[in-house]
Formats: C-alpha cells, sequence, structure tokens
C-alpha cells in the first residue's frame, strides 16, 4: 500500500519547489505535465471545492466554507475512491509514496486524515511579508489584508495540527538556508532516500526591499504599514517571524502523534 503524502503550505509558500524536490526521489510520485497551473491536485479533481470558489489566493482561508474537517459530508467511502481514482491517473503506481500539494491543505488536514487514516503531512510557511507581496499580483488585496489572511489560515492549522497523527513542518526559510538539514528530517520522516541537487534560493530579500522601499506605498500607505505592525506583529511573532525582524524565522518540527 502507498504511502499518501499532502503538502500543505500558502501561495508562494515553497510548495512547489518542496514538490518537485521529493517527486526527484525514485520511490514518490508527484503530479507533473498536467496542464494544470503549478500541478496542484486541487484542480484535478471533484469531489470538493477548489480555493477560486472561495475568493482564491489570499482570500480563501477567510471563507468558513473553505475549511474542511472530518464533520464534512463529503468523507464517504465513494469519494475516497473517486479522489484516488482521478488523482491516481497522474501518479506512478510502482512507486511506493504519492504526493499531492495545494495550498487550501493548509485548513483541510483533518478532513484529508478522516479520508485517508494513514496519510503524511508536510507543512511549510514562509514569511507574511514575502508571501503577501509575491500573493498581490493574483489577489488584488492590499497588502494588510494579506497579512491577515497569512494569519487566519496559520491560526487554523496551528489548531488543526494538534489532531493529526503524521506531520512535519518546515519553513522556507530553513530550507533555503539549510536544505541538507531539512531533506534529511523529511527522508526520515517518510522513511526514503530523496537525492537533490543544492541549487535552492531565498528570494525573500526583494519583498522586504519591496516592504521598506517608498515604491511600496503605491500598495501599502506607510500609515497602512504601521498599523498594520501594530496588529498583527504579536500574531505573526506565534508562529516564529516578525514584521520589524526579517531574520527570525521558525524552526522545522515533528508532529508524530502515533
Amino acid at each position: 500500500m502507498q504511502k499518501l503524502v499532502f503538502i500543505c503550505g500558502l501561495h508562494r509558500s515553497g510548495t512547489s519547489i518542496l514538490h518537485k524536490t521529493l517527486a526527484g526521489s525514485k520511490n514518490i510520485s508527484g503530479f507533473h505535465d498536467t496542464g494544470i497551473f503549478e500541478d496542484e491536485g486541487q484542480h484535478l479533481q471533484s469531489v470538493f471545492p477548489p480555493d477560486m470558489d472561495f475568493g482564491g489566493p489570499g482570500k480563501f482561508a477567510f471563507n468558513e466554507k473553505s475549511r474542511l474537517d472530518e464533520n464534512s459530508n463529503l468523507i464517504t467511502p465513494e469519494n475516497k475512491e473517486i479522489l484516488l481514482k482521478e488523482w491516481g491517473k497522474y501518479w506512478d503506481k510502482e512507486k511506493s509514496i504519492w504526493v499531492e500539494k495545494s495550498p487550501p491543505n493548509l485548513i483541510r488536514m483533518r478532513f484529508f486524515q478522516e479520508l485517508f487514516p494513514d496519510a503524511y503531512f508536510i507543512t511549510i510557511s514562509r514569511h507574511p511579508i514575502a508571501v503577501s507581496l509575491a500573493t498581490k499580483k493574483w489577489s488584488k488585496t492590499p497588502i494588510d489584508n494579506l497579512i491577515k489572511h497569512w494569519i487566519t489560515a496559520h491560526q487554523i492549522y496551528q489548531n488543526d495540527r494538534k489532531q493529526i497523527n503524521k506531520e512535519i513542518y518546515l519553513s522556507y526559510e530553513e530550507m533555503v538556508h539549510s536544505p541538507d538539514k531539512v531533506i534529511k528530517e523529511i527522508e526520515g520522516f517518510l522513511g526514503t532516500e530523496i537525492p537533490f541537487v543544492n541549487n535552492f534560493k531565498n528570494f525573500n530579500g526583494k519583498y522586504f526591499d519591496l516592504w521598506n522601499e517608498d515604491k511600496a506605498w503605491q500598495f501599502l500607505k506607510k500609515s497602512r504599514k504601521k498599523k498594520s505592525i501594530e496588529l498583527y506583529e504579536n500574531a505573526v511573532n506565534e508562529f516564529g517571524y516578525s514584521l520589524l525582524d526579517f531574520e527570525k524565522y521558525p524552526s522545522l518540527r515533528l508532529n508524530k502523534r502515533m
């Protein structure tokens, strides 16, 4: 029986590079050449609604209906089989680990665990300023609202992960700074080797520069930036980040209840 792995993380958090890295293992099959944006599994199935039904990037976590948990009426044996059939078109049946990744997974872990009790979850976060500014072009949403969305989604995740049996959490920042360490931890978590070329690059700097430069105020007036820091700094600190100190980021952690 294959291990089913869900990659969880907001848009522009590093899920794509992580997915491609895992899929480079001889034992792991991910999605590729699906014809769908970023090969996201949410768009390759017919059981549950994709994030665009709830506003899309930078908005979906605000809609309570976008969250799915173990109480969803979508949890049926029939829907489990439909997902495996629809996603299975893109997995290599000969490989022992199958990976799916989509941004809404971050707030749907309990739903997937109920459907697939033996599922593994790999969660990745990235600094809220980088995620917000990178998502801006898609969402057409003010930066302060995007930061609030980042916090909202991660608060749901933080609460939900308490009920998840097998999950490993890492930050984009740690992945690009210490890829050997992070990949080794994931190898131990999944029980397989993951060969990779260390070509990870940290692109946070350009977003931090934009945040600090005057031209950023076309997106966010100075008063709104100051207000954002006042409103959200403590909340962001809860996740190991800071809107004032860009060098802070959380460390990898393993959540294994079984």
